[in-house]
């Protein structure tokens, strides 16, 4: 009487040979996604300034940090540049969408906002020129905005906003607030569009914290409560140097919850 083997070997082997070619292929996955990782990450860090300008008396730092999700890129920005006067240019933004496509998008802001500032000193003129160069480009994105002029000898402050999220400021003489001012549409939206200036003199010591809304909201908190938050941090640390300010805002935007990305702008002054 013949007896036929048990196919259990063979199908051991099967097993075998079927987990090594899929361990093979989900490290040649993994590794992939590294690389596009790692690739993303460079893009996102040129498109950024590696140092920001300061004057005496006057301190910026700057912080950045990727989604939590996607290609570990985004559309946030900011930038801090001397103007041919002699003043300070500021500028902070959000580009919708979380990819490359995004992160190229908003290196042409950044630039165009750069070029067009040294020519137009208003901060509405700024913002306006470069709504209509972004609408030239013929791109479906759009972005919100802050862009601030800072001239070092008088303190006076000029911004212009375009959509963007509010600013934080507080001084060490216990004064805080929200700068909600008057803005315009988001830029890429729609053409000849205005954007009012608001101006300010910084006369006392403390610090104007410039964001975006992955700092401030997310799915466990309202981008009101979140400004607050912000505020009252920013005020028990107005003595606190630029450097030291921009890392405990960062840190606090862990708490929203949130899968944007982020980005803090500090100016301290003195």
């Amino acid at each position: 009487m013949n007896r036929r083997r048990t196919p259990r070997s063979a199908s051991a082997e099967d097993l075998l040979s079927t987990l090594q070619h899929l361990t093979a292929r989900a490290r040649q996955e993994v590794e992939l996604h590294q690389a596009r990782l790692e690739l993303a990450q460079a893009l996102q860090r040129k498109m950024l300034p590696a140092t920001l300008p300061a004057f005496p008396g006057l301190q910026t730092a700057a912080r950045y940090a990727p989604a939590r999700d996607g290609l570990d890129i985004g559309g946030d920005w900011y930038d801090g540049f001397v103007l041919p006067d002699g003043s300070l240019g500021l500028a902070i933004g959000d580009v919708q969408g979380h990819d490359v496509e995004a992160a190229a998008f908003m290196g042409q802001i950044r630039i165009a906002m750069r070029a067009i500032a040294g020519s137009a000193t208003d901060p509405g003129q700024v913002m306006s020129r470069t709504n209509d160069v972004i609408l030239s480009m013929d791109s479906a994105l759009f972005a919100t905005c802050s862009f601030l002029r800072l001239d070092p000898r008088t303190r006076e402050l000029r911004s212009a906003r375009a959509g963007h999220v509010a600013s934080v400021w507080a001084t060490v003489d216990g004064r805080s607030g929200v700068s909600d001012d008057a803005g315009g549409l988001p830029l890429g939206i729609d053409f000849g569009q205005d954007y009012p200036v608001t101006r300010r003199t910084l006369d006392m010591k403390g610090a104007l914290v410039l964001l975006t809304d992955g700092v401030v909201e997310g799915p466990s908190l309202s981008i009101d409560d979140g400004l607050d938050r912000v505020r009252r941090l920013v005020s028990a640390h107005t003595r606190a140097d630029a450097e030291e300010l921009a890392d405990l805002v960062l840190r606090a935007a862990a708490l929203t919850g949130h899968e944007d990305d982020a980005a803090v702008l500090v100016l301290r002054h003195d």
